[in-house]
């Protein structure tokens, strides 16, 4: 008697993987880039709430951050479902936070300014005063979703809200409304590889400036603590060179971006490990939370390398 056989699918890694990446390049990823913008805003407006809880929030200007990574995690959950809420929504609370991580960037500046000794000891303000490019980082969520919602649906076979934006460059004089549409243009066709290849570098030298004098208040206790200020360099190296060079952008950048994305998970295991250790553990999370390394800062660090990828996969311009 013939056994009877079950219709299973079969799983396809690499035909799966290639598909997910044919989508990257054609800029039909408007979904999956809403869905990680809302996780990168949750994981973002964490960090600064108790950053600022440290700081008794002195200013009312330090609860904007919060409130506005809950719109904008919000937004992008919206945008997951709803295309017209990822042209709306999405897109103005992204601007509106991008605004405010320039204002938090100024108020940092100012803190560190306002410590004894100001600028003239700039290395030992910026390690026990405010994280100065703490902000900058913040707003890299707020890019993403800038990001996705001018993107093409995962669904769609083409060129899916062309017209959204044309009322804009109507009023624009004609060379800077033909330049508005064809830079919006790229990125529904998944066109602007340098742009993305240009925030990551960025991403990665800021990321790294904040490992390096957080983990110098720690003296570089382990090992470990060194890998991304090494690996911060050499990404951003990697992501300037690859403005230039197709052949970086396709070989060297996608393999140091993965080597940041591993090392952030495994900087979150220590930091994780770093507030379980600390008296009453898990007793006392949330206190540990507040007053233990800064649990999700290591994730900051692997959304360079994620933007990395990124960029790795989108096509340039006229390609």
């Amino acid at each position: 008697m013939p056994a009877e056989t079950d219709h299973i699918s079969v799983l396809h890694p690499e035909r799966d993987a290639e598909v997910i990446a044919n989508h990257v390049r054609e800029g039909r990823f408007q979904q999956t880039l809403s869905l990680i913008t809302a996780g990168s805003s949750i994981i973002s407006g964490l960090e600064v709430a108790y950053e600022h809880y440290r700081g008794s929030y002195s200013r009312r200007v330090m609860y904007t951050p919060v409130i506005l990574s809950a719109m904008l995690g919000g937004a992008a959950l919206a945008a997951v479902f709803n295309r017209r809420a990822a042209r709306t929504v999405l897109r103005f609370t992204s601007v509106v936070t991008l605004a405010d991580a320039g204002v938090g960037f100024y108020f940092h500046i100012r803190g560190i300014q306002r410590k004894p000794g100001g600028w003239r000891l700039p290395m030992t303000n910026m390690i026990m005063g405010p994280p100065i490019f703490a902000p900058l980082l913040f707003g890299t969520a707020a890019y993403l979703g800038l990001i996705a919602s001018y993107l093409q649906r995962e669904d769609s076979l083409g060129d899916d809200g062309g017209n959204s934006d044309r009322w804009l460059a109507r009023l624009l004089p004609s060379s800077e409304g033909r330049a508005l549409l064809s830079e919006e243009q790229d990125i529904r066709e998944g066109r602007f590889q340098k742009q993305v290849a240009i925030v990551a570098g960025v991403s990665a030298l800021l990321s790294g400036f904040e490992a390096y004098y957080s983990h110098y208040k720690n003296n570089f206790r382990y090992w470990v603590q060194w890998t991304p200020i090494f690996l911060s360099p050499m990404l951003a190296a990697a992501a300037f060179a690859s403005v230039k060079s197709r052949r970086v952008s396709r070989t060297v950048l996608p393999l140091l971006s993965a080597a940041a994305t591993v090392d952030a998970t495994v900087g979150f295991y220590y930091h994780a490990r770093g507030v379980v250790r600390r008296p009453g553990g898990t007793k006392h999370l949330l206190y540990n939370i507040m007053y233990g390394p800064p649990i999700f800062a290591p994730l900051l660090f692997g959304a360079a390398g994620m933007i990395g990828i990124l960029a790795s996969l989108l096509r340039r311009k006229h390609a």
